[in-house]
């Protein structure tokens, strides 16, 4: 790993994935690059296969695609090159800590984000305890 400086490095083969290009304000389909680089080919099958994940990296991909539309495959590609990346340069283990972990994590961080917001504006979030 040492030919790689940085992981800035891996971008271009989680760039070869196909998404949306928004140009001019229109959308339309680009087509994926032609390569011959297997890490590419992985990266497309490894965020074919996060789709029906129940893992974290799933749950991150859903809500990319909410966000992004068809262009998370490029987001989620360079995210997964990005792990990696840290996996074989550093040592460093993945743990998957699960779907709901994301969720919670996620709801947490609305929450904070809507009480700033409500600061702003003057108003204060008042937390109810969820009714089972």
């Amino acid at each position: 790993m040492s030919k790689w400086k940085t992981e800035t490095i891996l971008f271009p083969l989680a760039e070869a994935v196909s998404g949306q290009q928004n140009q001019w304000g229109q959308s339309h389909w680009e087509r994926s690059h032609a390569t011959n680089n297997r890490a590419t080919t992985v990266l497309r099958m490894a965020v074919h296969y996060l789709r029906e994940s129940d893992s974290y990296l799933g749950a991150q991909f859903r809500r990319f695609r909410t966000r992004l539309g068809l262009r998370c495959d490029k987001a989620m590609a360079a995210k997964l090159a990005r792990l990696v990346y840290r996996m074989l340069r550093y040592g460093m283990k993945y743990v998957n800590q699960g779907a709901e972990f994301y969720d919670a994590q996620h709801r947490k961080q609305q929450v904070i984000h809507l009480k700033r917001k409500a600061a702003q504006l003057g108003l204060e979030i008042i937390e109810v305890a969820a009714v089972a």
